[in-house]
């Protein structure tokens, strides 16, 4: 039977582990077996950060309007129903900016939804 060598593909792929962990710190990045350890750890973190931030945002956006209607006599949840009601079709994100940067358009805003 032949002899297989196996050699380069198992450097090949220790080192493509020992590269994804080039930041760790200590042991962490220098030994195969802890390094491998800590990627599987870090890819499962990084897999659940990505849907933390969507939420992490959407709870700024929610923060930034409340503060801004509240300034003019408004609760949140009355705003987002007013808008509901009147058919405006602009998301948080949106509206968080347009609070931020531009306060008279967001007066507008405000403001057609009084009229309705």
């Amino acid at each position: 039977m032949v002899r297989v060598k196996r050699g380069n593909v198992a450097r090949n792929r220790r080192n493509k582990i020992l590269k994804i962990a080039k930041g760790f710190r200590g042991t962490h990045s220098k030994l195969f077996r802890m390094a491998n350890q800590q990627v599987m750890k870090a890819l499962r973190y990084a897999y659940v950060g990505r849907k933390r931030r969507k939420r992490e945002f959407r709870s700024l956006w929610i923060v930034r309007i409340n503060a801004y209607v509240r300034e003019k006599g408004m609760t949140y949840s009355s705003f987002i129903r007013k808008l509901k009601d009147s058919k405006v079709g602009i998301n948080r994100k949106m509206l968080a900016q347009i609070a931020v940067l531009d306060n008279k358009c967001f007066d507008e805003v405000i403001n057609v939804l009084a009229k309705d």
